[in-house]
């Protein structure tokens, strides 16, 4: 089974790429949060990612270059 998501994974992050069209890091979020969610329903109790949270006073992250 991690085979078949990391599989995924990637195929999803190379179809985005391919487009030439992404932007440096958000348009992979989609492709991480299925990741991510796909592994989460396995676990017990199971877990669904939420990639951007909502600002709960302490801001939202900087993305760093």
């Amino acid at each position: 089974m991690a085979e078949n998501l990391i599989e995924r994974y990637l195929t999803d992050v190379g179809e985005i790429n391919a487009t030439r069209a992404n932007v440096l890091e958000t348009s992979f979020y989609p492709a991480l949060e299925r990741l991510l969610s796909d592994i989460g329903r396995s676990l017990s109790p199971k877990v669904r990612c939420v990639i951007n949270l909502a600002n709960r006073g302490a801001g939202l992250p900087l993305i760093c270059q």
